[in-house]
């Protein structure tokens, strides 16, 4: 793999993949959930806690394995082959893909804000709940052209990276600016008023729109599962910064490169994470945040700061965003499966790099299969789920710092966890409790993607044995 990528570029592949769409909608669930202003602060500050230790630790693999793969290459260098290829086949089947599929759809949602007759037109094709319509056809038109742009080169993907990704963190900083320079109203203290008070809302269906119902109080174990709810999306909106470890092999310096990409990255878009969500705060009241149609909180407050111009304004935002994240996230996943195709564990057509150096059969593999998902609608029910999934394979990956310290001290390292072993600690304790609340409470986020990729094993088993 040719050095491509200096450290700024891979410090947007971190952002620009961690930043889509959830930011924009995920804080309504979470204030159903919670029902106060502190905690839907204490929800993000969790998840960025979390983010960050996460990264920090990851930061020590990726200076011991500086290839192309990364997480993949880690995990089958600590715990073997199998737990590999699992990981590599929920990437393909849901993570990765799905999340392409996800952001791809919410581009297309909100440019049917500028361009209304994509919802007002009939689908293309219906059998029963089966539709086809046009917002589908154009995530799916989005996800081809990306997948055809970084079959170009990496050079190509990185500069539409770098342009999308600094486009929205400039457009971020404005709203965060003036959403407390031109709102008239602060609604801060009315949100805060009640303290460390939790309450739950799911509202009721009032001509197919969710509407306000009474703000019931809760306490103990109710809040711990209300938590761990609320936490399914705002960790969802906060994955993919790993992405860049994917292409460490076209990173310059990617012993130290890596690491300081994704310190840098995830600390920048927690904090713009938190900002944006006190704006949500300040412009508006906490029914506005947990019942804004469709959960577009973003949009919602846009309106409050901008008057009638906010909802174009922010489906331009959005636009660019979820443009920028499918970007990053095509760019790097197709080098995973390229790492498990020379394994042995993936389609062997996966190996070969173009005349432009870069997997083409790889990444268009990753593009029809996420095409294939805008089509079937389910990519929606199968991300609920992997939010448990993704943290599984983080705290495997953080755990596997701790186990290569005790089996393999003498390894060099040429970066080593801060604050070892604390760091990896504090990010096993947070992510073993929002796993068990969320098996506890909230079964449906996790069985489902558990099953998803356990049917992994005899898949693993049928290759082992066609290649013995």
């Amino acid at each position: 793999m040719e050095k491509k990528l200096k450290l700024w570029d891979a410090t947007m592949i971190v952002m620009g993949s961690m930043i889509g769409s959830g930011i924009f909608i995920v804080s309504s669930d979470i204030m159903r959930n919670l029902g106060s202003g502190y905690w839907l602060i204490v929800v993000w500050l969790l998840t960025a806690l979390m983010t960050v230790e996460a990264a920090i630790s990851y930061g020590e693999l990726s200076a011991m394995f500086p290839k192309a793969g990364g997480q993949y290459t880690y995990i089958t260098e600590i715990f073997g082959k199998m737990m590999g290829f699992l990981y590599g086949w929920g990437l393909f089947t849901v993570i990765q893909t799905g999340t392409i599929a996800a952001v791809a759809v919410a581009f297309g949602k909100f440019t049917a804000y500028l361009i209304p007759s994509l919802n007002d037109s009939a689908p293309l094709f219906q059998s029963g709940s089966f539709k086809i319509t046009w917002i589908q056809i154009l995530a799916i038109a989005i996800i081809l052209l990306l997948s055809f742009i970084n079959t170009r080169g990496v050079q190509s993907g990185k500069m539409l990276q770098n342009i999308f990704t600094s486009s929205k963190i400039v457009a971020l900083i404005g709203l965060i600016a003036l959403g407390f320079i031109l709102v008239e109203h602060s609604q801060l203290a009315s949100n805060f008023q009640f303290g460390w008070e939790a309450f739950q809302n799911f509202g009721t269906e009032v001509k197919g729109h969710k509407e306000s119902a009474s703000w019931l109080p809760i306490s103990g174990p109710t809040v711990l599962g209300g938590i761990a709810a609320a936490m399914v999306g705002s960790v969802f909106s906060s994955v993919a910064w790993e992405n860049v470890t994917f292409v460490s092999g076209e990173i310059e310096n990617p012993r130290k490169n890596v690491v300081r990409a994704m310190i840098i990255g995830t600390i920048s878009v927690m904090i713009l994470y938190l900002l944006v969500n006190l704006v949500y705060l300040n412009t508006l009241t906490r029914d506005e945040i947990a019942f804004a149609a469709n959960d577009r909180v973003a949009v919602a407050s846009a309106e409050k700061i901008f008057g009638n111009a906010g909802t174009i304004i922010m489906a331009v935002l959005v636009m660019i965003s979820t443009f920028g994240c499918v970007n990053g996230i095509i760019l790097a996943g197709a080098r995973v499966f390229q790492t498990m195709a020379k394994d042995g564990l993936f389609l062997k057509a996966a190996i070969k790099n173009n005349r432009f150096n870069v997997p083409a059969n790889s990444l268009w593999m990753q593009g029809i299969w996420a095409s294939l998902l805008c089509l079937s609608g389910q990519y929606g029910d199968l991300l609920d789920m992997i939010s448990f999934v993704i943290v599984l394979f983080y705290m495997l990956t953080v755990f596997g710092v701790i186990y290569l310290r005790i089996k393999k001290p003498n390894l060099e390292r040429g970066y080593k966890t801060w604050l070892y072993p604390i760091t990896p600690a504090i990010y096993l304790i947070i992510g073993i409790s929002f796993c068990v609340l969320l098996f506890i409470y909230k079964p449906q986020y996790t069985w489902p993607g558990l099953g998803l990729i356990l049917i992994g094993l005899p898949v693993y088993l049928f290759i082992n044995k066609k290649s013995s």
